[in-house]
């Protein structure tokens, strides 16, 4: 299976915001290397926001590019053989910490948002990811900074699409349970 038939799998069994994961599946269904970042008419990627519920904190990277605070991410790579695979490899690297585990149930929120040219979109597919408790990140080169903010911290640090995807992180944490 190519990870353009995963993504479109993934999509197919995600419920939640239908409109917007229509939007992704017509993007795929057009554009067969729309998984990867050459495709100029945008492309997926897959994060994760790392969480430890046992402190009740969530790491944010400050992005170097872009100077605001998000969850770990990035594009997908060529090995990556599924989308949840290229999410936990990104937010791995990115916050230094091994063992990070996704939340089941695929991913938890999808974000669509422009970027600048020469590519127009990115697609993100977002999951979750716990930390082992009392875990200690380390900053990787695409970051300014990384740190651990407490969950009513992140609405005065983030920006609204990393305070849904908290929301909806924190719904799934709480029915896993």
């Amino acid at each position: 299976m190519t990870l353009h038939d995963d993504a479109v799998l993934v999509l197919k069994g995600y419920e939640a915001q239908p409109e917007l994961c229509r939007q992704y599946l017509d993007h795929l269904a057009a554009h067969p290397d729309g998984v990867y970042k050459p495709c100029v008419a945008g492309h997926l990627t897959a994060s994760a926001l790392v969480l430890d519920p046992s402190r009740g904190q969530v790491l944010l990277t400050l992005h170097r590019k872009l100077n605001m605070w998000l969850q770990m991410g990035g594009h997908c790579e060529a090995e990556d053989i599924s989308v949840a695979r290229a999410a936990l490899r990104e937010a791995t690297e990115e916050s230094g910490i091994p063992g990070l585990e996704l939340l089941p149930g695929g991913p938890v929120r999808l974000d669509r948002h422009r970027i600048p040219a020469p590519c127009h979109w990115h697609l993100d597919v977002q999951y979750a990811a716990v930390a082992p408790p009392g875990a200690d990140a380390a900053i990787s080169d695409e970051s300014l900074d990384l740190r651990w903010f407490g969950y009513d911290e992140v609405a005065g640090v983030a920006d609204a699409s990393v305070v849904r995807l908290l929301a909806a992180a924190r719904d799934r944490l709480a029915a896993a349970g």
